[in-house]
């Protein structure tokens, strides 16, 4: 039962940080209410960590808040992003050659880390990787 209240403390406070970073950027909880069809009350007990959302509500969240803010409600090494209607082929080939040039460079003797990956190289080359996947499909 711990780990359960542990989880939901996690979830309301990655709720609390979402949408004070969506507001940040300048969507006001009326406006996000408004667009989602959820209840501006809902909304501002989300937003407060009061209460935990459904995946309903998250559901009519997409599209509404960014793909990066509602990917803090998800596991570290997890992230909402919107699978792509058509492949571009010779951009998915560009993207993979920059993945490619960016690893071979992480194992330079002259590299931060030397022939190994270093934090920040590693941190380069994952986020590559998630583009490569989310123009891959």
């Amino acid at each position: 039962m711990q780990h359960d209240d542990n989880i939901i403390g996690q979830i309301k406070k990655a709720q609390r940080t979402m949408f004070r970073l969506t507001c940040s950027r300048g969507d006001a909880l009326k406006r996000i209410s408004m667009d989602s069809g959820l209840g501006y009350t809902t909304i501002q007990s989300y937003a407060g960590g009061h209460s935990v959302m459904s995946v309903a509500s998250l559901y009519r969240l997409v599209g509404v808040i960014p793909d990066d803010l509602l990917s803090l409600l998800l596991p570290t090494d997890h992230q909402i992003v919107q699978a792509p209607d058509d492949i571009d082929h010779d951009a998915l080939t560009d993207l993979c050659q920059d993945y490619v040039n960016t690893k071979a460079s992480a194992h330079r003797a002259d590299s931060p880390a030397g022939v190994d990956i270093s934090p920040c190289e590693k941190d380069a080359l994952d986020a590559k990787a998630v583009t490569l996947k989310a123009v891959g499909g």
